[in-house]
């Protein structure tokens, strides 16, 4: 009978080891970050109104010609949702010049640019009428400190932010500079890609959702162009909030 207590013993083991695998599941449930849901897009604002549509777009997002949206339509959609003119125009014309078939709308570049720098006046900025802010936006270093990616500088991003050891996000709607590189667009057609151009950048932004072929216009497209503009739930979030305020005021 000397087995007994050694099988006793490890059906104790057994126990604690249940109980702890228990614990760590619950504790998993409790504080791991549930998954990102699908959201639904708003896209129920009062779409832009153009003159004239764009000419079509070269792959590198080179605009010949760009479409007028109507100052009406601008006047009266700047009031409602209270997203100024300018940057309105940026996303409305971001919109029309989009590839076909996305269907990403200006409240969602808006929302996207609420967030990132609310509109190009962040920190007391004026977004002049130019599409540039009065002083440039740059985000922290990106040296791998906290929550942010370790990307080195080099001669050609240095240009955008002045920073000879790392890189940063810049301009209204936060490009870094590899992402710039790849998807820079020239959206109000002076023949010049500049991030800092809340047109150009509102444009770039537009054909970035709009990759590999996404419809914005579902649930799971909207939220996978967003996540791979930012991948976290909070920043999906954040974008979506906004942009349904500016659908609903707009519509209202």
């Amino acid at each position: 009978m000397t087995h007994h207590p050694l099988r006793a013993a490890l059906a104790f083991v057994s126990i604690l080891v249940a109980l702890a695998a228990g614990a760590y599941a619950v504790q998993q449930s409790l504080y791991a970050p549930a998954p990102v849901l699908d959201l639904t897009p708003a896209v129920a604002a009062p779409p832009p109104v153009a003159y004239a549509q764009a000419a079509p777009q070269s792959s590198a997002g080179n605009a010949s010609g760009v479409p007028i949206v109507d100052p009406g339509w601008l006047r009266r959609t700047s009031a409602a949702s209270g997203v100024p003119e300018v940057a309105l125009r940026a996303y409305a014309r971001a919109e029309l010049e989009a590839p076909s078939g996305c269907g990403v709308g200006w409240t969602t570049l808006a929302g996207i640019g609420w967030v990132e720098s609310q509109h190009g006046t962040l920190g007391g900025r004026d977004l002049l009428g130019d599409g540039h802010s009065s002083s440039l936006i740059l985000g922290p270093a990106l040296n791998g400190v906290g929550d942010v990616m370790a990307i080195a500088s080099t001669p050609d991003s240095q240009r955008w932010h002045g920073d000879p050891q790392w890189d940063h996000a810049f301009g209204p709607m936060q490009f870094i500079p590899s992402t710039w590189e790849f998807w820079a667009s020239d959206g109000d057609g002076n023949g010049v890609a500049d991030p800092n151009d809340i047109d150009d950048a509102s444009f770039a932004a537009a054909r970035y959702l709009c990759a590999d072929g996404r419809d914005l216009t579902t649930a799971a497209g909207w939220t996978g162009g967003v996540l791979s503009y930012n991948h976290a739930q909070v920043y999906v979030e954040a974008v979506h909030s906004a942009a349904s305020s500016y659908a609903e005021r707009s519509s209202a």
